[in-house]
């Protein structure tokens, strides 16, 4: 027991020591994300929107009246794609990190999470920044009315959305550590993750209600995802001005923790053998 306390403290100092470059790291990820964009961080803006836009439109009339359970289809849209855009642009940076950064992992010691958890970090930093639009168009519906926008809801319950979002945070990181090290042994699973990623937005009621799955089998499938637990408590405190369900977070929850736990013993597992297959 001792001998794992030492392990630990030695490394909180490690991280203390470095936080400042971790810092760094996000920001300039922040930045080079935008460098080349006329807008640059107004796009944080402006993705999302359009994003809701387009996909209002192409779903809206197909989708969006099938069930009485969806509020305001729009704002439903948009609070389930920017949860689940975070996770996987998050997820793809960080499997991508140590590519990018190998020039500087050869020459210069540094630990060896900073680069992925930079990239996931300077996400979250980017889905933060992109509320103050779901601000914006929630109250825009709410004001005119347009798709069932008065029929939106605001409660005290809504101040509990970080939660959602720091489970959604726990999570991103637990897989992105794990992709980080898979993708330096296995370059192919960039394409594989690219490909699983479009089928989980299908698999996530994101543009539809779980209401008009009528196959058990599948809602038993979709509700094992843990994505749909976290999108679902946040659209419980933003959409529905409810309070969280008790199970849906505990299930949540477990996952994350659990996730990123094994994504940090085998991250420590393999990190040191990463750089003789860079």
């Amino acid at each position: 027991m001792k001998i794992k306390n030492q392990a630990l403290d030695h490394d909180v100092e490690i991280f203390k020591k470095y936080k400042n470059l971790l810092k760094e790291l996000t920001i300039k990820d922040i930045k080079l994300k935008y460098r080349s964009s006329w807008l640059g961080i107004i796009w944080s803006f402006l993705q999302p929107l359009l994003n809701m836009i387009v996909l209002s439109v192409v779903f809206g009339g197909l989708l969006g009246k099938k069930s009485d359970l969806i509020v305001c289809y729009p704002v439903y849209l948009f609070t389930g794609r920017l949860l689940f855009s975070f996770f996987t642009s998050s997820s793809k940076q960080a499997l991508r990190s140590f590519r990018k950064n190998q020039a500087i992992i050869k020459k210069v010691y540094v630990p060896k999470y900073m680069y992925p958890l930079s990239s996931i970090l300077s996400n979250f930093v980017t889905f933060a920044i992109s509320l103050i639009c779901l601000v914006c168009v929630w109250i825009f519906f709410k004001l005119t009315g347009i798709s069932g926008g008065a029929d939106l809801k605001l409660s005290g319950y809504v101040l509990l959305c970080w939660v959602p979002m720091l489970l959604m945070l726990i999570f991103s990181t637990g897989v992105g550590l794990i992709l980080s090290v898979v993708s330096v042994y296995f370059r192919d699973i960039e394409y594989i993750w690219d490909v699983l990623c479009q089928l989980l937005f299908y698999m996530v009621p994101i543009i539809y209600h779980l209401s008009t799955i009528k196959r058990d089998w599948v809602v038993t499938l979709i509700k094992i995802n843990p994505l749909y637990s976290m999108i679902e408590l946040f659209r419980q405190c933003v959409l529905y001005g409810q309070i969280m369900s008790g199970k849906m977070f505990l299930y949540a929850l477990v996952v994350s923790i659990v996730t990123l736990v094994i994504g940090i013993l085998f991250f420590n597992w393999k990190s040191d053998d990463i750089i003789y297959h860079l």
